[in-house]
């Protein structure tokens, strides 16, 4: 009897020890941390080759990173980039293709609920989940952050805001700041509130790691910012430049803040961070640079979706090192899954790859043997597959370039690479045979929901 007394105690014993283990293991998994910038031109970061416009933050964030000289976001422009981001899959699957408009009634313009987002399966895994800044993934209440799998929400939910309470912008740019449901007024410069907002909850006690989805609106238009931060760009000439220079600098303001929030709690090594735009510059609309790239936000070209991209995890991954593979934003939920040791649900089918051994050098050869781009419902579409780049539009004749070559996309080798355009044209219309049309319209304008072509 003693004996027996004695061995269930060693069991009890073996199996709190055990589990004391695995908790600690669990411990061990990384926060993750994913900042998104919103209009950012490709040559406006000094790390990226601009003189002009002083980020010494985002500067220090790349020298702790690898850089991914080829990296991209699955759209050109801003809702459905997200709606790729939070869900790991091509947004044409779900007919995510356009900008939501400002609806508060409409159960439709907005990310399908149909859809399992990564906060949801990182909650589940035993992560806490915070999202701060810009939402546009859909106005009515049922689209809410809260209700898409994030514990803690504080933002704006439209697809842009002023940046200082009092100024003028449109009526979706002078809602109420969104605290967990809750309306808030805005209380300082906005960039700076969500710097501090992320801070505040990086800094949080908890015995858990988290995710944190930080997206600033910042350089979105409208081009406001503070005396200060004009302060800081008056060697810039051009008034339109210095307005957005002011814009960036205050991002890079917040970032430092973020980026300093984890030195101090002692969460940096940690912490896995990402770090892109939603799309390329606007160059149409703002003095914002995209250079060696060709166009900007809205098109197929390079400088539609080709962003400034950083990867840091001082732990696991070397800094200040280039990283020249094609990689997209949608890789972005399943490395978190893949660290987060966190299950997917299996009708829910990833279409990003788990970074981190490529950047490592432990696994070989090409994360992704193509990315695939379409806008419009099928009337623009792209296709990268290694140097290689295809470029169609409704009215044009399919266009290829080399971009190993020619990053700016300015030959086109269409007719002298016949077989290398169709077997990208036959991968295109593969693919595209699984997308379904846009289930909404953009408030702008532009193709009609419903019609694929």
């Amino acid at each position: 009897m003693l004996h027996s007394y004695f061995y269930r105690c060693w069991s009890i014993a073996s199996c709190l020890i055990v589990s004391f283990a695995l908790t600690l293991q669990a411990d061990d998994r990384p926060n993750i941390l994913v900042i998104v910038a919103d209009d950012l031109g490709y040559a406006d970061l000094g790390f990226q080759g601009c003189r002009d416009i002083p980020t010494p933050h985002l500067d220090g964030l790349a020298k702790q990173s690898i850089h991914c000289t080829s990296g991209y976001v699955s759209h050109p422009f801003c809702s459905p980039t997200r709606a790729g981001l939070l869900t790991g899959r091509y947004q044409q699957r779900f007919g995510h293709e356009n900008n939501p408009a400002w609806l508060p009634e409409n159960t439709t313009a907005g990310l399908p609920l149909s859809e399992t987002t990564l906060p949801m399966v990182l909650k589940e895994a035993g992560y806490m989940t915070g999202c701060v800044g810009k939402w546009h993934l859909g106005a009515h209440p049922s689209f809410h952050p809260n209700r898409r799998g994030f514990d803690h929400y504080y933002g704006a939910l439209g697809g842009g805001h002023v940046y200082l309470d009092g100024l003028r912008g449109g009526p979706e740019y002078l809602i109420p700041m969104d605290r967990n449901g809750q309306p808030e007024p805005l209380q300082a410069y906005i960039t700076t509130v969500f710097g501090r907002e992320a801070s505040n909850f990086i800094k949080q006690p908890r015995s858990t790691p988290w995710f944190l989805y930080l997206a600033f609106n910042a350089p979105h238009t409208p081009l406001q910012s503070t005396a200060e931060l004009q302060e800081r760009v008056k060697h810039i000439e051009d008034q339109e430049r210095k307005d957005l220079a002011a814009l960036i600098v205050g991002l890079d303001d917040a970032v430092g803040d973020v980026l300093s929030s984890l030195d101090a709690s002692g969460q940096r090594e940690k912490t896995l961070v990402f770090f892109f735009s939603d799309n390329g510059g606007p160059i149409t609309v703002s003095k914002c640079s995209n250079a060696p790239l060709r166009a900007g936000k809205g098109s197929l070209y390079e400088g539609g979706m080709r962003v400034p991209f950083l990867v840091s995890w001082p732990t696991r991954l070397p800094g200040n090192v280039q990283y020249a593979d094609p990689v997209i934003s949608l890789d972005v939920f399943a490395t978190a899954v893949s660290l987060a040791e966190a299950s997917v649900p299996s009708q829910h089918r990833l279409e990003g790859v788990n970074l981190i051994p490529h950047l490592t050098g432990a696994k070989k050869g090409l994360a992704h043997e193509r990315l695939f781009w379409r806008t419009g419902g099928g009337s623009s579409y792209a296709v990268r597959e290694g140097n290689w780049k295809l470029v169609g539009t409704r009215d044009g004749q399919p266009e290829l370039y080399d971009l190993g070559k020619d990053i700016g996309e300015t030959t086109n080798l269409a007719e002298q690479e016949p077989q290398v355009l169709l077997r990208m044209l036959n991968a295109y219309r593969e693919w595209d045979s699984k997308n379904i049309a846009p289930i909404f319209e953009s408030p702008n304008g532009g193709r009609r929901a419903g019609r694929k072509e």
